[in-house]
C-alpha cells in the first residue's frame, strides 16, 4: 500500500525544474517479475521509495507490494527473486488494485516534479507498462498527462521524468568492468540495506547511489530535474510536428558545457532527426523572453555579451 507516500506528497511543494539532482526529491523504484519480456511476463514484487537528501535513509517512506500476477513464474526468474507460484497465488495483492495503487503513486509524485529513479529503468517502466496494458490502462505518461490539468488545459505534454544510475554512471565515469547494480553500489561503496532481488533492497540501494556519484562527479550532481529529459524523450515526442523555424531548449537539458544530453544525443543529432534548429537558453524567464523575442539571438553561450534592442525591451 502507498498511503504514506501519498499523504506525505500532499504536504511537498511542487519541486522547481531548476532543482540539482544532489538536491532532489526523488521517488525510487524497483520490481521484482515473473520474467524478462515486458507484456509477456509481469510485476510480482514493487516498491517505492520516497527520498529526501536533507533527511537520507532514515527518512525515507516505503510503500511494498506482493502481487498475484496470474500467470506462472518463470523458473529462472524464480531462482533469481525466490517467488513461487504457491506464495504468490497465497499471500500476492489483486494485479488490477495493486497496478493501479503504483500507478497512482508515481503519477502524483511526478506532478510534484519528483523524478522516478531505478536503476536500468527501461526495465521497470516497460515492466509496469506491460501490466498497465494487461489491465486495459494506458502507458504510465498518458497516465500522467491525464492527471495533469494544467497541461491540459495549455495543450503541453510531460515525458516520464527519470534518473536513472545506471545512464548517469555511464555519462559521467568512463570506468570498465560491468555495471549491475550489485557491482555499481560496490565500486561507489554503498551498503546494500538487505539482500539484492529484493524490491525494496535494490530501490534503496539505487537511491543511494546518487549521493557518492555526484560526490565523485560534480557534474552529475548539477544535472536539473529538467535535465532528466533526454534526447530520445525529444525525438518521441516533438517528431512530425511543425515546430516553426528553431527549437528553444534549456541549458539543464544538456551536460555541463557540452552539446549532449544524458542518454548521450548530441544536439546536431536532434537537429537532424527533427529538421531543425536548436538554439540553447538560459534557465530564467528572462532569458526565455529574450530568446523568444530576439531573433538574432544565437544561444546561451553568446548571451552574457548580448543586449537586445531598446525596442523590444
Amino acid at each position: 500500500m502507498s498511503t504514506a507516500i501519498l499523504e506525505r506528497l500532499k504536504t511537498l511543494e511542487i519541486q522547481s525544474p531548476d532543482t540539482p539532482l544532489k538536491d532532489s526529491l526523488l521517488l525510487g523504484f524497483d520490481t521484482e517479475t515473473t520474467g524478462t519480456y515486458a507484456g509477456k511476463d509481469a510485476i510480482v514484487s514493487a516498491s517505492l521509495v520516497l527520498r529526501d537528501p536533507q533527511t537520507g535513509y532514515a527518512g525515507d517512506t516505503v510503500a511494498e507490494w506482493i502481487i498475484a500476477p496470474g500467470i506462472p513464474m518463470n523458473p529462472l526468474a524464480s531462482k533469481v527473486n525466490g517467488f513461487t507460484d504457491d506464495f504468490l497465488e497465497a499471500h500476492g495483492a489483486d494485479q488490477k488494485t495493486a497496478i493501479l495503487e503504483i500507478t497512482g503513486t508515481i503519477v502524483q509524485a511526478q506532478l510534484k516534479n519528483i523524478p522516478l529513479l531505478a536503476y536500468n529503468a527501461p526495465f521497470d517502466v516497460d515492466m509496469l507498462n506491460g501490466d498497465l496494458r494487461r489491465i486495459g490502462r494506458a502507458p504510465i505518461v498518458t497516465e500522467i498527462n491525464d492527471a495533469d490539468t494544467d497541461n491540459f488545459l495549455t495543450g503541453t505534454q510531460r515525458e516520464l521524468m527519470v534518473a536513472d544510475p545506471l545512464v548517469i554512471d555511464r555519462a559521467v565515469s568512463k570506468r570498465s568492468g560491468r555495471r549491475t547494480l550489485t557491482d555499481t553500489t560496490y565500486y561507489y561503496g554503498v551498503q546494500p540495506h538487505g539482500s539484492f532481488h529484493d524490491a525494496t533492497a535494490d530501490t534503496v540501494a539505487a537511491v543511494d547511489l546518487i549521493e557518492p556519484i555526484c560526490a565523485a562527479y560534480p557534474q552529475a550532481g548539477v544535472i536539473t530535474v529538467a535535465g532528466l529529459i533526454t534526447g530520445k524523450d525529444l525525438i518521441k515526442q516533438l517528431k512530425g510536428k511543425d515546430l516553426g523555424s528553431r527549437l528553444l531548449l534549456s541549458i539543464n537539458m544538456f551536460k555541463s558545457s557540452e552539446d549532449i544530453f544524458l542518454d548521450n544525443f548530441t544536439k546536431n543529432d536532434i537537429e537532424n532527426r527533427l529538421n531543425i534548429s536548436i538554439t540553447k537558453v538560459g534557465t530564467s524567464g528572462d532569458d526565455l523572453i529574450k530568446a523568444i523575442l530576439n531573433k538574432d539571438y544565437v544561444g546561451y553561450e553568446s548571451f552574457l555579451a548580448y543586449e537586445p534592442d531598446e525596442e523590444v525591451i
